[in-house]
């Protein structure tokens, strides 16, 4: 179990150079919204990345989007920290309730852009298919492509998206 801290006392622990933050959530996540200075050490990988070690005079404070990843992954982050390690209550949601200073990106992450795209021409195509069965087509593909994505790890509609305006690093 790794004590909770709130996020003010973890800024001012950052500020006095006692306390590092590391954010285990996954790049596109860190991406839209992350403290400056953090530790990215993604979940799905964190074993494989190098994290600091904590010590008495610098101690570690992981966090993610509300703590839910944190808690439930607190004993592995407590080994990987060999030190004094902290989890940051209510994650980076607490830390912009309290004001303090982040770094924004894309305000979507890919992903979700991908899941609002798929949705939305799954519902369309279902609509249409009630004006005519062959628009079936439309979400058959779409599923398809889903699968397609999963399976592969590479995925078309995220290679499209990734070509608008928004979505184009500056």
């Amino acid at each position: 179990m790794l004590p909770p801290i709130l996020p003010t006392e973890a800024w001012n622990l950052m500020q006095s150079g006692k306390a590092r933050l590391i954010d285990i959530r996954e790049p596109d996540e860190i991406e839209a919204v992350h403290v400056e200075g953090i530790v990215a050490a993604p979940l799905s990988i964190i074993r494989l990345t190098q994290i600091p070690r904590a010590t008495e005079e610098t101690a570690l404070i992981f966090t993610c989007h509300s703590g839910n990843r944190v808690r439930k992954n607190a004993s592995l982050l407590k080994q990987l920290a060999k030190g004094p390690a902290y989890t940051l209550e209510g994650g980076m949601d607490a830390w912009e309730k309290a004001c303090l200073p982040v770094v924004r990106g894309r305000k979507y992450s890919m992903e979700r852009q991908v899941r609002m795209v798929a949705g939305s021409i799954i519902v369309c195509g279902f609509v249409l298919s009630l004006v005519h069965g062959a628009f079936l087509i439309i979400p058959l593909g779409v599923g398809c492509g889903l699968v397609y994505a999963g399976v592969t790890g590479t995925c078309a509609m995220a290679g499209l998206l990734q070509r608008l305006p928004w979505n184009r690093k500056k």
